[in-house]
């Protein structure tokens, strides 16, 4: 969560120890090499790896951390390899790889896009989740499940949301427009979807049963995962009965997260956001953690952080 004030002088927001708790920093960059792009930040999503990294949960962080991967701002320099952006054009930056905004993709929705977005957008394509009138369930309703119930709607499919929250309905049908919603510790709701589905995006990182999903596709069935619980378990028969198929994703690459980006643009996908100062980053840490956001943080860097 930076911004760059000159070529070799930048200032963010950083974490110095495992407490997690953000301050600002000022520290200095290289010249743009060869092969850089520097942007000038305009906006920064907020998500659970930015609590991995300030918390150093995978015991890997070297502090001080500046967090935030969901980067959109101008472009302020290329370097001289450098032929797809230019001067002035608004881009976004994830882990170090560089996509173009559409003009008529506003960039504080576009940034949750390069992870919420691509996180659920990538399996839903590589599985065939965009055939019109075919069944999708989305199991959690938060910043991935809010986007994989519009990206369902936007390919046409009648869409499920599974929470474990009845008061997430309302806003499951009403606002992101599913077609149903079922509490998934209903467990008459449940067995009466049995083989009713042809998808599942399973976006809850929390621990929670698996086998009872899968005995709700239909045959050849295709459920993914992209949450992160501490196991996972289900027996032979609900996954080889019906010739189902279960597997993971995290990302995408280059090619599918600039398809996303268009695709949103022309159909106008944008996910729900909330926008904060910069120095209201920690509480915003803390609410995220408390599941109280709506659906996604994004701190306007080029109005706060001066």
């Amino acid at each position: 969560m930076s911004s760059e004030t000159s070529p070799a002088n930048c200032r963010g927001w950083a974490a110095r120890d495992p407490s997690g708790v953000l301050s600002p920093i000022e520290f200095n960059r290289r010249i743009v090499a060869d092969d850089d792009v520097s942007i000038k930040i305009t906006h920064c999503g907020v998500c659970y790896a930015d609590v991995v990294w300030t918390r150093n949960l995978y015991n890997d962080a070297k502090y001080p951390v500046v967090p935030g991967h969901e980067i959109v701002g101008t472009v302020k320099e290329v370097g001289p390899n450098v032929h797809r952006f230019k001067v002035g054009i608004m881009l976004e930056l994830e882990l170090m790889y560089c996509y173009k905004i559409p003009d008529n993709l506003p960039s504080h929705l576009a940034a949750p896009l390069l992870c919420a977005g691509i996180t659920v957008y990538t399996p839903m394509m590589r599985h065939n989740m965009n055939q019109p009138g075919k069944s999708l369930g989305v199991i959690g309703l938060g910043g991935l499940g809010h986007m994989a119930v519009l990206f369902g709607k936007a390919f046409g499919l009648k869409v499920t949301v599974f929470s474990t929250s009845l008061s997430k309905k309302d806003e499951a049908l009403s606002v992101l427009g599913a077609d149903n919603f079922v509490l998934s510790s209903d467990e008459h709701q449940m067995k009466a979807l049995a083989n009713s589905l042809d998808f599942l995006v399973d976006t809850a990182s929390g621990d929670h049963p698996i086998e009872p999903y899968m005995w709700l596709l239909k045959t050849l069935g295709a459920y993914a995962l992209v949450g992160f619980p501490s196991e996972i378990k289900f027996s032979p028969a609900s996954i080889s009965l019906g010739m189902k198929t279960f597997s993971g994703s995290i990302t995408g690459g280059t090619k599918t997260t600039q398809e996303m980006l268009e695709f949103c643009a022309a159909n106008k996908i944008y996910p729900k956001v909330e926008i904060i100062p910069i120095q209201y980053a920690n509480e915003a840490i803390e609410r995220l953690l408390n599941k109280d956001v709506k659906y996604r943080f994004v701190i306007d860097i080029e109005n706060s952080l001066n």
